[in-house]
């Protein structure tokens, strides 16, 4: 069936119209660090053209054993669900049911650690690959995301004045495919006033104390630390006795993410080819009025809660993997499935980035049919990485044999 299926050349295409509401309702598990605001999609196409392994570009250099554990932990928490559940939230999504990743996800529970060539066929003998296009258009933007490591302490002392707050108990959150099967994969959030579901205060109205009953989760040593984790959505912290504590997202305003990036760019503070994370912290803190304010011009705002285990933990349910998760919009991907990228190096422009990946994240500016973000992992390196990481690049779908792509009439 592999052999006859792969020398097959079909394009599958099939339509998701979504209201620019939506666009900025996306379910959160963090938001990327990008200089561009996130992007309304009011209409996209979605085409897989189907290809071949050999085809897949830098597929045969790839340590495939890497994306095997990411793998197999994504398959732990599908093998969990009821076989008639659609792999992706909407019902004009790639993926099939849960039915048909059975057979790839138990037979990725066999295979040993490290082994790459084994992991190599396992790949190339339960899926097929597909080139994910949005209106035609193969090429996309991929950025790149970390957990960072904050200072903070449980009391308010010292230099621990900015608190991470806990979700409030009046937010509440709206999984909008529970009502309408076109709009899976949107969630909104807010809270009841007068038997209306509205958004929640804005960032300023709630770091300027105007909300009240917020309770503080802990408190960190930096603002500017505490935005770039509201960003990223999870993070460490090292307390002064030298023990850590991890935190996750656990909610959010309601508000759209604006980008205080392009906010920098547009007003011509920092010019598009110097703009990084680090540039942004630079900016803040020589600023002691203009810098909390241009963070206050981000509406969004992200609520914590403690995280035990591994982590962090993606829009999955799964512990991500540093360098093989990756941040789609389940609007049109389904979490768990298999991702070759093509794309370039953050800290080298001519150096070829291409390896397997695993979709187990979503972010609330990761917005489009080709559109990612990668999981670097943790501490100054993987900042480093995530920072600077903004490339064009293109990426393909692997399904298992059993699944073919939903088709619309023409």
């Amino acid at each position: 069936m592999k052999t006859q299926m792969s020398g097959l050349s079909r394009t599958v295409l099939f339509g998701v119209v979504m209201s620019a509401l939506l666009s900025a309702c996306a379910p959160v598990s963090k938001a990327p660090v990008t200089s561009e605001p996130p992007v309304s999609q009011k209409s996209s196409k979605v085409e897989l053209l189907s290809t071949t392994f050999s085809a897949l570009p830098g597929w045969s250099f790839d340590q495939h054993a890497q994306a095997i554990t990411a793998f197999q932990k994504s398959c732990a928490k599908i093998l969990t669900l009821p076989l008639t559940r659609r792999m992706a939230a909407n019902e004009a999504a790639p993926g099939g049911t849960v039915a048909q990743w059975q057979g790839p996800c138990t037979a990725v529970k066999t295979l040993e650690p490290g082994d790459n060539a084994a992991a190599k066929r396992f790949f190339e003998t339960w899926f097929m690959p597909y080139e994910v296009r949005e209106n035609a258009q193969p090429s996309g933007l991929f950025t790149g995301y970390y957990e960072p490591q904050l200072n903070g302490s449980w009391t308010k002392t010292g230099p621990y004045q900015t608190p991470l707050y806990a979700r409030p108990a009046d937010l509440v959150s709206a999984n909008l495919g529970a009502f309408d099967d076109d709009l899976g994969g949107s969630t909104i959030w807010g809270r009841v006033e007068d038997g209306k579901l509205q958004p929640y205060a804005v960032r300023r109205d709630i770091e300027t104390g105007r909300v009240k009953g917020l309770k503080p989760l802990l408190w960190v040593d930096s603002a500017v630390d505490a935005f770039f984790l509201h960003v990223q959505g999870s993070g460490q912290i090292k307390m002064p006795d030298g023990s850590m504590a991890r935190v996750g997202f656990a909610g959010k305003n309601g508000r759209p993410y604006q980008s205080v990036g392009r906010i920098l760019i547009d007003s011509g503070e920092i010019s598009a080819d110097r703009l990084t994370m680090a540039s942004i912290r630079d900016w803040v803190e020589a600023r002691p009025q203009a810098g909390p304010e241009l963070l206050q011009k981000n509406p969004s705002f992200v609520f914590f809660r403690l995280l035990e285990g591994d982590g962090p933990i993606g829009a999955q349910g799964v512990a991500l993997t540093a360098g093989r998760s990756l941040a789609v919009d389940r609007r049109y991907l389904p979490l768990g499935a298999p991702l070759w990228l093509s794309t370039h190096e953050p800290l080298d422009a001519n150096k070829p980035l291409q390896r397997l990946m695993i979709a187990q994240d979503t972010g609330g500016a990761i917005k489009g049919v080709v559109r990612g973000d990668i999981f670097f992992g943790s501490g100054p390196d993987a900042a480093k990485h995530a920072g600077n990481m903004k490339r064009p690049g293109r990426y393909y779908i692997l399904l298992p044999l059993s699944v073919l792509p939903i088709q619309t009439p023409q």
